[in-house]
């Protein structure tokens, strides 16, 4: 095990699995079931059972990872279908929001028109995307990259807004959940609200990628300007 892993441990007899995020110094970052986003010891984490780390084709890089399972740290808004623990260790590792814990039932549903990119404008994400390639190369371009920022934050409002309300009602469809007495049409119902969630969800990690990465270009031009121009005269 390294740092900033996905680490992964029976719970339960086997029945389900537990998901934190190896913070390097022996701790882990977990979402304790029903509870809140501790920082707990190996020990405490794994209950005596074997730990295993659970790989990603595309990870992100370790210091993402940290920075996000360390920034969570005391959240206290657990879901099992929404926000669980195998949740917040995908997001820490990859910035995507899944788990797969409930895929099984998820994959039938119907989501319908909403596909992850119709929240997100097609020319603003195209624009930016090639600023990111081509880098803040002038003046124009740095303009470009702070309006960019401006209308990313407006989305990011605007998704927020959008996973809220679509959390909203699922709560009061959870009475029609499978195992619960649900009807063919409640269970529909439910499956297209999880799956909505899910993809707003998704959309907003992409968005909070993209302003990261824009700081990040606007930071790094800073310090090249500043490195270049050099101290000012006394």
């Amino acid at each position: 095990m390294a740092t900033a892993d996905h680490l992964r441990v029976p719970r339960q007899h086997g029945l389900f699995l537990h998901h934190g995020i190896d913070l390097g110094d022996g701790t882990v970052a977990h979402y304790l079931e029903g509870r809140e986003i501790l920082r707990s010891s190996l020990e405490e984490f794994s209950r005596d059972q074997e730990v295993s780390v659970v790989s990603h084709d595309e990870a992100s890089p370790p210091g993402v990872t940290l920075r996000r399972a360390m920034g969570r740290i005391g959240e206290q808004n657990y879901n099992l279908l929404f926000n669980n623990c195998e949740h917040f260790a995908n997001w820490c590792k990859t910035g995507r929001h899944r788990s797969g814990q409930i895929e099984d039932w998820l994959h039938t549903g119907s989501l319908g028109a909403l596909a992850l990119g119709q929240l997100m404008p097609a020319a603003l994400l195209t624009g930016l995307g090639l600023l990111l390639r081509k880098g803040v190369i002038d003046e124009q371009s740095r303009q470009r990259a702070l309006r960019g920022l401006e209308q990313l934050q407006s989305l990011r409002v605007r998704l927020m807004e959008k996973l809220d309300s679509t959390l909203e009602q699922a709560e009061s469809w959870m009475q029609g959940m499978p195992g619960q007495g649900a009807d063919e049409r409640v269970d529909r119902r439910s499956r297209q609200l999880l799956l909505t969630g899910r993809t707003i969800a998704d959309e907003l990690a992409a968005v909070e990628d993209m302003e990261d990465k824009l700081h990040s270009l606007l930071q790094e031009t800073a310090q090249q300007e500043n490195t270049v121009s050099g101290p000012e005269p006394r």
